[in-house]
């Protein structure tokens, strides 16, 4: 597959950092982890990953403006461009040993998300997306699946936790989901589960409560692997709305319309 100069680079930042996380990886019990608010943790390795690839980035564009979980905005000279960076999803994962972790990050042009990187160090899987030019896993072209009704498929989703979300809300949304499903699966990292999606390895995808840096390599990932992804109301705000909903046209519909229904 041919890669644009912009997202080689952008691969380079992202396995750069997952070297450095599946070291820390090996060693967690030795990191230093702080707590940002109830259940939501920021370790050593959060920020060194960070640093890395900002460090990369910045050499490559530095006049770029960068959105990053851990250091927050830095506006750029260029105001056409945008990193979006997220140094480890699924920091909770990675502190409990539990290899489901990732680097996601994103490039934002005028407004629109026109290239992603989401690497996961532990399982040497690096699916990339550039508008135009396709998704691919490790350099295989990648499809959403094709099931057209959700009693065959296996639907992901984000389950909240201390201090996230309306837990009464989301049971009521759980109950209506999985009366009509074959499986439902928690990964714990959100970009992965983007990515899966545009892998074809889950049927659909939703949850709430997400920021930019969790859904923005994941969103062009899937619409170039064919699928569709779009805030709860079909719009496309999701970063306004911190939420998502993806899957094939079909599913991305009816799994929707399921989240919609009443108690």
């Amino acid at each position: 597959m041919a890669r644009s100069a912009l997202l080689n680079v952008m691969v380079q930042a992202a396995m750069k950092a997952g070297r450095s996380l599946a070291r820390d990886f090996g060693e967690v019990q030795n990191l230093q982890v702080s707590l940002k608010g109830p259940g939501d943790y920021v370790s050593q390795a959060d920020r060194k990953a960070e640093e890395i690839i900002l460090g990369e980035l910045g050499r490559a564009r530095p006049t770029y403006s960068v959105l990053a979980e851990e250091s927050g905005a830095r506006k750029g000279t260029d105001g056409m461009h945008r990193w979006i960076v997220d140094p480890l999803d699924g920091t909770t994962n990675f502190l409990h040993g539990i290899p489901l972790f990732a680097v996601s990050i994103a490039l934002e042009r005028q407004g629109e998300i026109v290239a992603g990187v989401i690497y996961n160090p532990a399982m040497d899987e690096l699916f990339t997306a550039e508008r135009g030019n396709g998704a691919f896993l490790n350099d295989r072209r990648m499809r959403v699946a094709g099931r057209r009704a959700l009693t065959d498929c296996v639907i992901g989703t984000g389950v909240p936790h201390l201090g996230r979300g309306e837990h009464g809300k989301y049971l009521v949304e759980l109950r209506n989901v999985m009366g009509e499903v074959s499986g439902i699966r928690r990964m714990g990292a959100a970009a992965l589960d983007l990515a899966y999606v545009a892998a074809g390895r889950l049927d659909g995808f939703w949850e709430e409560r997400l920021s930019p840096w969790d859904m923005a390599a994941g969103i062009v990932m899937i619409r170039e692997a064919g699928g569709f992804v779009s805030d709860r109301e079909g719009g496309s705000k999701m970063f306004d709305k911190n939420n998502v909903i993806a899957g094939n046209e079909r599913i991305h519909k009816d799994l929707s319309a399921a989240l919609k229904r009443p108690a």
